[in-house]
């Protein structure tokens, strides 16, 4: 029967560096972090109206969500020089930006953390708090005048 740990701070902080990589990359500024916590005891986590999810397997087991609005994610398609913005676009783009920051985070976890082609959703305001663990870490990014959110739902196995 194999058990399942939690991932540390330092785990975490290869996903902050993932988001930031991601968003200086595509738009040549930097994102700053508003915070990256452990949610505990009834805190939600801002889900936005776009919702993307990678699951993983292997020796991690669980999902990441990069939750944006609909306007911010626009403006990451405009910063990329993209013509279309319509809503299979802007959902496609969602499952790139998921896609992309656990591709990133796979650097520090290593090979063995296998990642499944996202998951995109238009979603409702709490829908996020339905599906996380109560013991997920939240990271609250903030771009321009734009929030997002990007919550890390996974424990190794082992």
């Amino acid at each position: 029967m194999s058990t399942t740990t939690p991932i540390n701070e330092h785990d975490i902080q290869s996903f902050v560096e993932a988001v930031s990589s991601f968003f200086f990359q595509i738009t040549q500024e930097k994102v700053e972090i508003r915070s990256a916590y452990l949610v505990e005891g009834g805190i939600s986590p801002t889900t936005f109206d776009l919702t993307s999810f990678i699951t993983l397997s292997g020796e991690f087991t669980g999902r990441v969500y990069f939750s944006a609005p609909r306007v911010m994610v626009a403006h990451l398609l405009l910063a990329m020089q993209e013509p279309d913005r319509g809503d299979e676009r802007l959902l496609d783009a969602v499952g790139e930006i998921a896609n992309t920051i656990s591709g990133n985070a796979r650097k520090h976890f290593g090979e063995s953390m296998q990642i499944s082609v996202p998951v995109t959703q238009a979603t409702e305001r709490d829908w996020l708090t339905s599906v996380a663990s109560p013991r997920s870490y939240v990271i609250l990014v903030k771009w321009k005048q734009y929030r997002a959110s990007v919550v890390v739902d996974i424990q190794r196995i082992g």
